[in-house]
């Protein structure tokens, strides 16, 4: 199925079906709330039917903004936006530890009839102004199948310290708060993928006993409010993934929030040296309907990284 993108320079860009359904809107302009932690995001992201299937600022966390990269505890910043987990304190308002992600430019960028792939450098700049590190970031949007109802969006991540001492990664979890390890790739779902439904492929588990584990994907389902309908998204590790610098567990929570996270530091803090980097490579795909696991293991099968 053929793809169309527009790009509003400064500002998104966007990737339409053939059917009419614009399914992706990456969105890179600086964000006008510091609080937030001001980076992009993908959002709205739809299935190919056009079911929107992420949030956007949700009274409960304005700084949950569809799909974003995020790094809730980084060196004594956050990277994540919001309020501060402090152990013993709980969450605190403290401006002065909330980072950003500055947009720098776009270097490969490649449209094809059913594909559109391109790079983009940021830079990780801490609170007072000091650049922290430089990430190459890859989008990837392909597979875009009218048969089975889906797409798939590749996500890559390259980051490299540039501070003269090392960057420790962590999470709510590492400094004192049970079963919160959120960091890293995060997708916030819309209001009614509360409550739904969390699988992976060798377990029953439901959200809440899935969290903090680990394996190859894990999926989300939900019937929709407004609709007659259902989607599922199925979030997968690359390969490689398995070797990298530290290893992921999953953050998902069902209930009170909709909730995915590739945590890369779920339980441990890592650290990474000054100069050095380190990547991971991630795919979501979005599906109209209520996959089930062999769906989803047959689908994954059929798109080879």
């Amino acid at each position: 199925m053929s793809i169309r993108v527009t790009h509003a320079h400064g500002d998104h860009i966007a990737v339409t079906a053939a059917n009419g359904t614009e399914i992706l809107r990456y969105v890179y302009r600086p964000d006008p709330e510091a609080f937030e932690s001001r980076k992009p995001y993908a959002h709205p992201v739809r299935t190919l039917a056009g079911h929107t299937v992420t949030g956007y600022r949700p009274s409960d966390h304005r700084w949950h903004k569809g799909l974003q990269m995020t790094a809730s505890h980084l060196s004594g910043q956050n990277f994540w936006g919001g309020n501060c987990y402090v152990h013993g304190q709980g969450y605190l308002p403290l401006p002065e530890r909330v980072g950003s992600m500055r947009h720098d430019g776009f270097g490969e960028f490649t449209v094809e009839d059913e594909r559109l792939a391109f790079t983009e450098e940021l830079t990780w700049v801490e609170n007072g102004g000091e650049e922290w590190a430089g990430e190459t970031r890859g989008l990837t949007v392909h597979s875009v199948d009218e048969e089975a109802g889906a797409w798939a969006l590749d996500w890559s991540i390259r980051l490299t310290n540039l501070r003269a001492e090392p960057l420790r990664f962590g999470s709510p979890t590492t400094e004192g708060r049970e079963l919160a390890g959120y960091t890293g790739l995060q997708w916030r779902g819309p209001r009614d993928f509360t409550g739904g439904t969390a699988f992976a492929p060798e377990s029953d588990a439901d959200a809440d006993k899935l969290m903090g584990s680990q394996g190859p994907w894990l999926a989300f389902t939900t019937e929709h409010d407004d609709i007659d309908g259902h989607s599922t998204l199925v979030f997968a590790h690359a390969p490689e993934n398995a070797d990298a610098v530290h290893e992921s567990h999953w953050f998902v929570r069902s209930e009170p929030i909709p909730t995915v996270a590739f945590s890369w530091a779920f339980f441990e803090e890592f650290a990474l040296p000054p100069g050095e980097s380190f990547a991971y490579r991630y795919r979501v795909v979005f599906a109209d309907g209520a996959w089930d696991r062999e769906q989803v293991a047959a689908h994954l099968e059929g798109l080879p990284w």
